[in-house]
């Protein structure tokens, strides 16, 4: 079964700040912090299970359950920088 993969910039923000996925397909999403930006040295989600340090200039997967349709949120440490994630 394929996996669907989607790449994350971290520099002041996420780029895209809205990921979209098919459900029931695994997916994987791919952090990579380019800029030295305080609490965005960790990503993390209540809402899908995960977090992980993002050292600068390392990229750092995180597999994503798929299961459940809707809007789950991810956000840096500090929660003031945040993105989302749509299964349809």
């Amino acid at each position: 079964m394929s996996v669907q993969k989607v790449n994350i910039n971290v520099a002041g923000k996420y780029e895209p700040s809205v990921v979209t996925l098919e459900k029931g397909v695994p997916a994987e999403l791919t952090f990579t912090r380019t800029k030295d930006q305080g609490c965005l040295d960790v990503v993390h989600s209540k809402d899908l299970d995960f977090e992980t340090q993002l050292p600068l200039n390392v990229s750092k997967t995180v597999k994503v359950s798929t299961d459940k349709a809707g809007e789950f949120k991810y956000s840096c440490g500090m929660d003031m920088f945040s993105g989302k994630v749509v299964i349809k």
